[in-house]
C-alpha cells in the first residue's frame, strides 16, 4: 500500500494548445524561430517535436491529394484567449503560404 500523501493532491486545469506547423519546403526557417520565441516569451514555454515530421495530407477542392511534413509545436495555458489564437492563426497562415494551420486546445489537467 502507498503511504498517504502529507497534504491533499491538486489538480490544475489547463489548456494544451497545439499547432500543426507545415515544415518550409524553401527556407522559412525564421518562421519557426519566431514562432518559438513568442509563444515562449507569452506563455513561459513551449515544446517543439521537430525529430520526426508527422505527414499531413488531405484531398483539395479539386480531388488531388496534397502533403506537408508537420511539426507539433505545444505550449499549456491556464486561460484559453481564443480571439488572440485566432488572430494569431492567420498570421502564421500568411507567413507561411498556407490556406489553413491547424492550432487546437485540449482540456487538461496537470497532476
Amino acid at each position: 500500500m502507498w503511504p498517504l500523501p502529507s497534504r491533499a493532491c491538486y489538480t490544475a486545469r489547463m489548456h494544451l494548445v497545439q499547432l500543426l506547423l507545415p515544415l518550409p519546403k524553401h527556407g522559412g526557417r525564421e518562421v519557426f524561430e519566431r514562432t518559438r520565441e513568442l509563444l515562449t516569451q507569452r506563455f513561459g514555454g513551449m515544446t517543439a517535436y521537430l525529430r520526426s515530421p508527422a505527414e499531413g495530407r488531405w484531398r483539395d477542392p479539386a480531388g488531388e491529394v496534397e502533403q506537408d511534413d508537420v511539426v507539433i509545436v505545444e505550449v499549456m495555458c491556464e486561460q484559453l484567449d481564443r480571439a488572440w489564437w485566432a488572430t494569431y492563426r492567420e498570421d502564421l497562415e500568411k507567413q507561411l503560404g498556407q490556406q489553413e494551420i491547424v492550432v487546437r486546445a485540449l482540456p487538461i489537467e496537470t497532476l
